[in-house]
């Protein structure tokens, strides 16, 4: 159950929360492929499974920025925003790949809210500490510090 914030009082209230952990998502072949097929980025160490078993990660690994990508949906699942007119994603300040994301694994996204100010023209710019976690592997596949911009 995602946390709700209605208006730009409420998502001002968030400051330092912990937003919680999604559900599990399984990140298939199917979905690196069509991926790679999105984005004409068809390195063997995606999509060429049987290549894939003799190099070094043991099988075909996500894209980074598939594993990136995957943020926009997964965040849904943590915060549910109602009561503005508008909201963008205003940009990334770091992104880190710490490990891969072997095809087949279940990754879930973490989100941490920081201080959430007022900026011009009626809004508040929200920062979030993303990170994807895999089941059963310590490291993380990614870590993204993201900002949000929220119009009444």
């Amino acid at each position: 159950m995602p946390t709700n914030a209605n208006g730009l009082d409420e998502l001002k209230s968030l400051s330092g929360a912990d937003l919680g952990r999604t559900g599990w998502l399984e990140i298939t072949q199917d979905r690196v492929n069509t991926f790679a097929d999105a984005t004409d980025d068809h390195q063997w160490i995606h999509t060429d499974p049987q290549r894939a078993k003799e190099g070094p990660f043991g099988g075909p690994i996500a894209h980074g920025y598939l594993t990136l990508s995957l943020i926009i949906p997964l965040f849904g699942e943590l915060l549910e925003i109602t009561g503005v007119k508008m909201s963008v994603n205003y940009g990334l300040e770091k992104v880190r790949f710490p490990s891969p994301v072997p095809v087949g694994a279940r990754i879930r996204l973490h989100g941490v809210v920081g201080t959430v100010e007022e900026v011009k023209g009626d809004g508040v710019q929200m920062p979030l500490t993303f990170t994807v976690e895999v089941e059963g592997n310590a490291k993380p596949a990614c870590v993204a510090e993201a900002v949000y911009r929220h119009y009444a």
